[in-house]
């Protein structure tokens, strides 16, 4: 397998988030977090959300997608008075990021509606979002500010929450969101600002059409963005109406640009589990996220590599919440040192440390991206690992030969890791 390489990114070029019209108050909340200057899909989509545009935008896992559109719509629409600081100018006029911001409401919107609609495909990724824009508005107002409006909760609590907090950012999927306001509960007439995270994956057939239903509820005069890792022509076509018909594009961080080496190790279907204990047996893993297209094989693969002593969990769509939870945290911490997952059980969830991607099966282009981009974070190399028959390692070769990518057959021989033979 040849292919020429990824082309290398160039780096941030000198400048923070000041230089970028960020306010003081975010400026300190960012810092925090050991964010001192911007990551390059920052420092292109903050002045650009900032002047009110409307935006398309795509970049690797990990580069810092999430603040890119917090820190700019909460500064538009939820600052209020006051939360830049006192070195702050509070003439718009006067601002040197030149920076018109609707001050008027607050986060809090008091007897008014909402002002930020933050929309994501899964439970774990909203969960996200939600932690995200509360660590950027603590300290200036309530916990409450934001509220998680998602299907896995009690509906009777979400309804208490809107009545009693008032909040001025929601974060949800669709479905909730949608039957939160066809009963009336939900209002979305005021909405600002609206966002569309994981937004191939809103429009896609599974939900399409709940994504949708949502927008007729919200005002036309918007500011719209959507965002993913991987942004097709045709995801971006699809999500164009909801974007107002009209929209900028910025593309950095890609998976293709990261530290990873792709490797491909020959497998019949039947003995993938079994090349896939000798492959981590060979290369001792830190922490490894295991891929299958097949949801419903997720179980079987985890009890195989539990009867042979492997720390192993393992999350699919349907699985019960509290034992989703469990998994999850049990990966994180390290008591999992193996986690198994379907792509959609796992689009939109981070994972720190992750050394190795292992995909038992080879999917379209775009969701080899979702997959290779889990690992090779924070400056660190990673791996991508497909085990694949005949077939499946042909269609490896036509996604090696589109994305630009050099995979590196592998073989298993004496417990060691090996260059195939030609």
């Amino acid at each position: 397998m040849k292919s020429m390489p990824g082309r290398l990114p160039e780096g941030n070029p000198a400048g923070g988030f000041e230089s970028l019209g960020t306010e003081p108050f975010f400026r300190t909340r960012l810092l925090e977090r050991g964010a001192e200057v911007p990551t390059e899909i920052q420092r292109r989509v903050i002045p650009r959300l900032l002047a009110g545009e409307n935006l398309f935008f795509s970049s690797a896992p990990g580069t810092g997608k999430t603040f890119a559109y917090l820190v700019p719509l909460f500064q538009r629409f939820l600052a209020g008075p006051g939360i830049s600081g006192p070195d702050s100018p509070e003439d718009p006029a006067k601002n040197p990021g030149g920076i018109a911001a609707d001050r008027g409401s607050g986060v809090k919107s008091g007897g008014n509606a909402p002002r930020i609609l933050l929309c994501a495909p899964t439970y774990e990724l909203c969960s996200q979002i939600k932690a995200e824009a509360d660590f950027l508005l603590r300290g200036r107002i309530p916990e409450t500010a934001a509220a998680l409006l998602i299907g896995s909760a009690n509906t009777g609590r979400q309804i208490g929450t809107l009545k009693r907090e008032r909040p001025g950012v929601i974060v949800g999927n669709p479905g909730r969101l949608l039957l939160l306001a066809r009963m009336g509960k939900l209002r979305l007439g005021a909405i600002a600002a609206l966002v569309l995270d994981e937004g191939d994956r809103l429009v896609s057939e599974e939900l399409r059409e709940e994504t949708e239903a949502l927008i007729r509820f919200l005002p036309p005069e918007r500011q719209s963005a959507a965002c993913s890792a991987t942004l097709s022509a045709a995801s971006m076509r699809r999500l164009l109406p909801f974007l107002g018909g009209k929209a900028g594009e910025e593309r950095a961080g890609s998976v293709l640009e990261k530290k990873i080496e792709h490797w491909a190790f020959f497998s019949e279907g039947r003995e993938k589990v079994d090349r896939l204990r000798s492959f981590l047996a060979a290369a001792k893993p830190g922490k490894v996220l295991v891929f299958t297209s097949r949801a419903g094989q997720v179980g079987n693969i985890v009890s195989r590599l539990q009867r042979r002593h492997l720390p192993a969990g393992g999350i699919q769509g349907d699985m019960d919440k509290r034992a989703r939870k469990a998994a999850l945290d049990g990966f994180r911490r390290g008591d999992l040192r193996i986690l198994v997952a379907s792509d959609l059980a796992c689009r939109g969830l981070d994972f720190e440390g992750l050394t190795h991607v292992v995909a038992l099966d080879v999917p379209e282009a775009e969701a080899y991206l979702h997959r290779a981009g889990r690992t090779g974070r924070a400056g660190r190399r990673g791996i991508m690992v497909t085990i694949g028959d005949e077939e499946e390692l042909r269609r490896l070769a036509g996604i090696e030969k589109k994305l630009a990518l050099t995979v590196y057959p592998k073989e298993l021989y004496g417990g060691r890791i090996l260059a195939a033979s030609e």
